[in-house]
């Protein structure tokens, strides 16, 4: 086949992969994402276990050493059946906590240590990184393969530059459909459906090649098993040391390996799909196996001594001719290979700018306590580094394959991953089932087994004499043989693996196990491993954030979360915490519950650890309470749930009695606006009367000159125009308010609405310098309603902010939204805003802005605009927060209900 052709066929496979993905990403974005969220595609997602190591790798396993290669697939398949508990457990934490990675649910854990984060996150970055390489050399391997004249497989010209090309393809596939999204919540519909195709088309080719050797080449089941009992793989003999490790090492990277955890927990969008994936898996790894054995065996009888066994997936069917059928091994050899990088280069570039990039950038960048205000785009930084991050992380990979030189084993590669990735697994465990776990002692064991990996496994391997000298492999360092790497205080004899696995485990648990009995947990790690540990039992509860974080303005809190969430999220999410705690229209008390949810919520985007960071320096230094250990310290369940009663009628009573007092400052508000709106309306009406009186009187003179009687007339009329206004005001607010409007309903657009109410309230105060600042585009809509009721919300909207903007430079921002049949119309400007304790008043009746002697009218022009919203079936909301006065007008595309005179 030549090798341009096969170079187009990847080019079409992988645009293909790219459509799946983004047609998925927009059913997501849709909300038609039901099926993306099922049991069968989550089922193919934990496919990306297959890589090239067991398409290709277990082949050439199988051939250097016989049945070996079946711990790859025990390994999996007894933690899949046997430990559903502990999977189906670490699930409920990740929702519960909404971490991101396995390195946010390790530094949720002990105490939200940014620090275990940290170690976590060098420690997958190195496992992973012969990982990557071994992708890297696969697809370079199977791309030699139909470059070379012979089925062997090495004839590649410039093995180097196919890599780096394969490297940057993946990356630009990654950061496209991994990055587009901070919420943990949101997910990776895309990269996770396309996932679910290649774990069909390597299946598929996989099969396909197994049925063409065992009944075209094999001579059927019988001709294979005569085979294999007459090949020395029948000699093989069980090393039940061995197997238990490697089965081991197998098991546990289901639940270490970043990117198996970030489809296994991460991605996991419905906990039930668990007890489907228990038996699926298995049975899909069962199919992946099938056929290991047959063409291992067909391909040492068929092809020539020398060849590469771990080729004999794509060299078998080339050398009998079949160019179809190698072409599609060769894409689900593709297929293993780019969705085990895409998914682990997501979840590393993840843990990076989580636990690394952010918080050191917080670090230099934090300007104080409760300045959360010039943080500047966390969002953009966040993203970004992450899209960095994944370009550095394949550029790792690629280092690695080019320094290590290959290997003609890829599973040797492998296994030295799985060993360095299983040194997480004391601390995972022990975290969510030994509440007396501490970060010391999880650091301690983390660095320990980290250490041992490294210098008697992770070292060695890159290539001969390369990180370590011969000298030192030979002798040990200053000629200590008992420091060999590869036989460690005097223990010689062990298979390298075997070797480091023993020796770094043992580390490991011994220095987790003392760290944490001779150290005490503090407040915060009795808290989390408290609700770790029980997570079944939690329902609700207020987390670590105690009573003295009253200090935390929810102003302040908006401010941050829109700089990490973006402005409508943050906004939406405040918003009902609001309504949930009866205060509909305003911003959240920052209760504990509050400020519980909000790190949880902003945890799916940065991290456990950043988050909480972040808001306790908005807080003020909010710290752990008395009232929190005394609740950790409980030693029944009598008293836990007593205590739990006691706090819940607390907070009722405190609920209460916060309502009481804000509905009688309300009131002393409103009394007061009253007494000054009855003050302003008897001067509005004795004013214009006084007058009419008095010029009508002097009109009574027989010999007024006709000058003057025509100026006298005048102001009479002005002033019965002014009355009349006034009055005209009051009847429309109380026919707007009994719901008496009659709507006079047409089509408009709304951008003719805007220009129409900008043009019309440029006559107030034009001497001033106003600039309105504009989104054309977004404008242009067509919308069904009563266009001039809604053109006089938006006049005066434009005039109060003319009349109070008090920026030297006032600038008014116009923002339209489409959130599917309403369209949200923003109105901000750059001024002080209005202060927090007129926020609540604004849209009564007797409330006017600004002094009411000076501002002019009688204050009743937000009140009917709120009436006019309601008639509309819309709503009009003051938007804290945002810099300086903000208000949204929403309404729905096309007003029901109401009764419509056409316009024609």
């Amino acid at each position: 086949m030549p090798f341009d052709l096969l170079v187009a066929v990847c080019l079409v496979y992988v645009s293909v992969l790219f459509i799946v993905a983004f047609a998925a990403e927009g059913r997501a974005l849709r909300g038609r994402a039901n099926w993306l969220r099922s049991a069968p595609v989550y089922t193919l997602s934990l496919s990306i276990y297959c890589t090239a190591w067991t398409f290709y790798g277990a082949v050439g396993y199988a051939a250097r050493s016989g049945l070996e290669f079946v711990t790859i697939y025990l390994g999996p398949t007894l933690v899949l059946v046997g430990w559903w508990w502990a999977l189906r457990k670490l699930v409920r934490i990740g929702r519960a906590e909404r971490v991101t990675s396995i390195a946010d649910l390790i530094s949720s854990r002990f105490g939200k240590s940014n620090l275990l984060g940290v170690i976590v996150t060098a420690m997958a970055v190195l496992a992973s990184t012969p990982y990557i390489a071994l992708q890297l050399q696969s697809v370079t391997l199977s791309f030699g393969v139909f470059a070379s004249d012979t089925p062997e497989g090495w004839a590649l010209p410039d093995q180097g530059a196919t890599a780096l090309w394969v490297a940057g393809g993946l990356a630009l596939f990654t950061i496209l459909f991994g990055t587009r999204n901070l919420d943990a919540n949101e997910r990776h519909h895309g990269v996770v459906t396309a996932i679910a195709l290649e774990a069909v088309v390597k299946l598929v080719a996989l099969l396909a090649v197994g049925i063409f050797v065992v009944w075209g080449l094999g001579g059927g089941v019988s001709g294979v098993l005569a085979r294999i009992d007459a090949s020395r793989l029948a000699e093989w003999n069980l090393d039940f040391g061995r197997w238990a490790g490697l089965t081991f090492v197998a098991g546990a990277a289901v639940l270490t390996l970043p990117r198996m955890f970030q489809v296994l927990v991460v991605e996991n969008a419905d906990e039930r799909h668990l007890a489907t994936a228990s038996w699926a898996f298995p049975l899909y790894l069962l199919l992946m196996s099938l056929f290991v054995l047959p063409i291992a065996v067909v391909g040492l009888e068929r092809m020539p001594a020398g060849a590469n066994p771990d080729l004999f997936v794509l060299t078998l069917p080339l050398s009998e001719g079949r160019g179809m059928l190698a072409l599609l091994a060769f894409l689900g050899g593709f297929s293993s290979a780019t969705s085990m990088v895409i998914v682990a280069s997501i979840a590393l570039a993840t843990m990076v700018s989580n636990h690394v990039v952010t918080p050191l950038w917080l670090a230099l960048r934090w300007p104080g306590r409760g300045q959360a205000g010039h943080l500047g785009d966390v969002r953009g930084l966040v993203l970004m580094s992450r899209r960095i991050s994944i370009g550095g992380v394949l550029a790792l990979g690629y280092f690695y394959y080019r320094f290590s030189g290959g290997t003609e084993a890829l599973a040797a590669i492998g296994l030295i991953s799985f060993v360095g990735t299983a040194q997480i697994l004391p601390a995972l465990l022990g975290g969510i089932y030994w509440r007396g776990a501490t970060h010391w002692g999880a650091a301690a064991g983390l660095v320990g087994g980290l250490a041992v990996w490294l210098y008697a496994l992770f070292l060695p391997s890159v290539g001969e004499g390369g990180l370590i000298s011969q000298a030192v492999m030979t002798h040990g360092p200053f000629g200590l043989s008992w420091l060999r790497p590869q036989a460690l205080f005097g223990i010689e004899g062990l298979d390298p693996l075997l070797h480091a696995l023993l020796w770094s485990m043992s580390v490991n648990v011994t220095l987790f196990t003392l760290g944490s009995l001779v150290t005490m947990p503090g407040p915060m790690e009795r808290l989390q491993g408290l609700a770790f540990v029980n997570i079944f039992d939690q329902t609700t509860g207020t987390g670590a954030w105690g009573r003295g974080t009253a200090g935390a303005e929810a102003e302040d809190l908006l401010t941050m979360s829109q700089r990490i969430l973006g402005a409508q999220v943050a906004q939406d999410f405040f918003q009902t915490q609001a309504a949930a705690q009866g205060k509909a229209g305003f911003l959240p008390d920052t209760t504990p519950e509050f400020l519980t949810r909000l790190e949880r919520k902003l945890a799916g985007s940065v991290g456990a650890a950043t988050a909480h960071a972040m808001i306790a320096q908005v807080s003020r230094g909010a710290a752990v309470s008395v009232q929190d250990l005394i609740a950790v310290a409980g030693e029944t369940l009598e008293i836990k749930e007593y205590s739990a009663r006691l706090e819940a009628k607390s907070e009722e009573l405190a609920r209460t009695a916060r309502a009481l007092r804000e509905a009688n400052d309300k009131l002393t508000e409103l009394s007061i606006q009253k007494d000054g709106f009855l003050s302003q309306i008897s001067h509005e009406l004795r004013t214009p009367m006084t007058s009419i009186r008095a010029f009508s009187e002097i009109l009574m003179e027989p010999d007024l000159p006709e000058e003057m009687r025509a100026r006298y007339a005048e102001i009479i009329h002005e002033e019965s125009r002014r009355l009349t206004r006034l009055l005209d005001d009051l009847l429309d607010l109380s026919v707007l308010e009994n719901r008496r409007a009659q709507l006079n309903v047409g089509v408009a657009n709304l951008h003719d609405l805007i220009s129409r109410a900008a043009m019309a309230a440029s006559s107030t105060r034009p001497e001033r310098a106003f600039q309105i600042e504009r989104d054309f585009p977004a404008e242009h809509m067509a919308i069904f309603t009563d266009t001039d009721r809604l053109v006089q919300v938006f006049i005066n909207l434009i005039s109060n902010a003319r009349k109070y903007c008090d920026a030297d430079r006032a600038v008014l921002r116009i923002e339209v939204n489409r959130r599917g049949e309403r369209v949200e119309v923003d109105f901000i400007d750059n001024g002080s805003g209005i202060p927090k304790k007129s926020q609540a008043v604004i849209f009564e009746k007797f409330a006017r802005l600004g002094d009411p002697a000076g501002a002019g009218g009688a204050g009743l022009g937000l009140a009917i605009c709120r009436e006019i919203m309601a008639n509309l079936g819309g709503s009009i909301d003051y938007l804290p927060g945002q810099g300086g006065a903000a208000f949204r007008v929403s309404l729905p595309l096309r007003r029901r209900g109401a009764r419509v005179q056409a316009a024609r």
